[in-house]
């Protein structure tokens, strides 16, 4: 088979926009003649596009016919397990490693003052390296904004610097709250090891950094993102047996993190509930330009709740936006339920820790804070769960699919569960992350949020799925939704597998900020996203054959 020849012809043919994919927005025949077996459709075209991109890559002088009219979950599913992940892996053992596309700047790595290791790994590496001090400061971070870089991360003394997976194709850096979806993902697809290294990087950054890290880059080191340390730890620990020695360092770790970073000032509240609180001075400097242009006259407490959104992991959210830090919000107070309610189980397992609370104090924690989210998140009247604003003492009444991580976290009763359920946003293409009336208009002053109504993101599906099977509801027409949608996207649109959808047209082709990492790609993607990769593997595991043969007959309906 002459490889070359076939590629150059099926795109001339059937590439008729010259976007170097096939999709339903060409025009071309949807019929090619490849040695004489006639390749029909969009699906089967773009498959044999994506096989011969491939081929010509590996040098092979064939293509495996069979794999051109795979059923799409079988597809979609072993490209995520044997391509996707692999794609986007990194280790910083290389200087491109330190690039960044949001901040472009000579190569640059950070090494905490302590990590001895790291300087003598990195001590003739070819970029710039440079030493932080122990004590960081807010002054001291932004004095960094015309020198950004990469923060170094664990390394083997062995192996040198473990690997760890980003959540698009265009990152270096690993993300915070990405990272614990992506390892669901992983672990699912059996890759165990890799899944522990992105936990150890955690650990990392709290011993030398002070907090998981929103990511390893310079311009983060004042923030974090939501905590799913311990949740972490518990599902690597479902997959594989660990030794006891690396379970208790994770524990001390997940201990110190609770006590010093989510229970203390800045981010204790006045009601004992906490807040997000992205610390730090002036605009943050990764921001897209043209950002803040709809913003009058932005103050120093305008940019303390915007990093306070980017904290939170939903950057951004008219949910959030200039009121973040005045909010105990409801997914984060649930993250440290889940926190305090693992831990507890956890010591139990794997015994006691000289020095740190006992299970018992965990649970008194665990019922105490279950008790305040009920008090000041629980609205009795609309039945749903919100963020409390403490500045206002009030429920700001915002509908989020955040208010069901109560679900999550197994603190709501089963009415509050089967009532909150019912009053979720809930549309075509799944869960959207909040509801139309909540985000309210939009207009030239008032731009579209990507974590706003009509955007549906992988980690609400997700975090929504577990909490319905936590109280005795069937996920699986919630989950049928979100995968029929990332199906048929992937079945007309070559592939694709974007960071976030469309939920209410069931589309990917989203006009949000930021863009939508993972829908930019030449021939076949080889990185999708990375949370979005895990919500699909995850969501196979909820649907029966009946369903899964539902989504496979997407590849012949067009």
């Amino acid at each position: 088979m002459n490889i070359e020849a076939h590629f150059q012809a099926l795109l001339q043919q059937e590439d008729t926009d010259g976007d170097k994919r096939i999709t339903i927005h060409d025009r071309g025949p949807k019929l090619y003649n490849l040695d004489g077996l006639e390749i029909r459709g969009t699906y089967a075209l773009s498959n044999l596009l994506q096989e011969l991109a491939l081929a010509k890559e590996q040098g092979r002088g064939q293509i495996d016919l069979d794999t051109l009219h795979q059923p799409p979950t079988r597809r979609i599913s072993d490209a995520i397990k044997n391509r996707c992940w692999d794609g986007l892996t990194r280790r910083i053992d290389r200087p491109e490693m330190l690039d960044d596309p949001k901040m472009p700047s000579q190569p640059r790595l950070y090494i905490p003052e302590n990590d001895l290791l790291a300087q003598d790994y990195y001590k003739d590496f070819p970029a710039e390296i440079q030493k932080l001090p122990q004590v960081i400061t807010p002054e001291y971070v932004r004095s960094l904004n015309d020198k950004p870089g990469l923060l170094s991360l664990a390394l083997d003394k062995n192996e040198g610097p473990l690997p760890y997976v980003v959540p698009g194709g265009r990152f270096n850096e690993m993300y915070g709250w990405d990272s614990y979806f992506i390892a669901l993902g992983l672990l699912h697809d059996q890759k165990i090891e890799l899944a522990k290294a992105m936990l150890n990087h955690q650990v990392y950054q709290i011993r030398f950094y002070g907090k998981v890290l929103n990511a390893n880059r310079s311009y983060y080191l004042t923030r974090s993102q939501p905590p799913f340390l311990t949740r972490f730890l518990k599902a690597i620990l479902e997959h594989s047996s660990q030794p006891k020695a690396w379970i208790e360092e994770v524990l001390r770790t997940a201990m110190h993190e609770y006590a010093h970073v989510w229970t203390r000032q800045p981010r204790l509240t006045p009601t004992g509930l906490s807040r997000y609180y992205g610390e730090g001075l002036g605009q943050p400097p990764e921001t897209e330009p043209g950002h803040y242009d709809s913003v009058q006259n932005p103050t120093q407490e305008y940019f303390t709740h915007d990093r306070t959104v980017r904290e939170s992991g939903h950057d951004t959210s008219y949910r959030l936006e200039e009121r973040a830090a005045h909010l105990c919000t409801v997914d984060l107070n649930s993250l440290l339920y889940a926190y305090e309610v693992d831990l507890a189980e956890l010591l139990e397992q794997h015994g006691a820790i000289h020095g740190f609370p006992n299970s018992q104090v965990w649970r008194a924690r665990a019922q105490q804070r279950r008790q305040l989210i009920h008090h000041y998140c629980w609205d009795p009247h609309q039945h749903q769960f919100f963020d409390y604003d403490f500045s206002k003492q009030e429920r700001t009444g915002y509908e989020s699919s955040t208010g069901l991580w109560p679900l999550w976290a197994g603190l709501a009763t089963q009415e509050q569960a089967e009532k909150a359920m019912q009053n979720a946003t809930l549309e075509k293409g799944g869960l959207a992350g909040s509801s139309l009336k909540s985000r309210g208009p939009l207009h030239e002053h008032r731009p579209p949020r990507q974590w706003d109504y009509p955007y549906g993101w992988a980690p609400h599906q997700m975090m929504a799925w577990e909490g319905l099977q936590n109280y005795a509801i069937d996920p699986s027409p919630w989950v049928l939704r979100w995968l029929h949608m990332m199906t048929q996207n992937a079945v007309d649109f070559n592939g694709v597998i974007p960071e976030k959808y469309d939920v209410v047209t069931a589309s990917h082709e989203v006009f949000a900020e930021y863009g939508n990492v993972g829908a930019d790609f030449d021939y076949i993607t080889k990185e999708g996203f990375g949370w979005s990769n895990a919500s699909y593997q995850i969501g196979l595991t909820y649907l029966n054959a009946a369903q899964r043969q539902e989504l496979d007959q997407l590849a012949f309906d067009r």
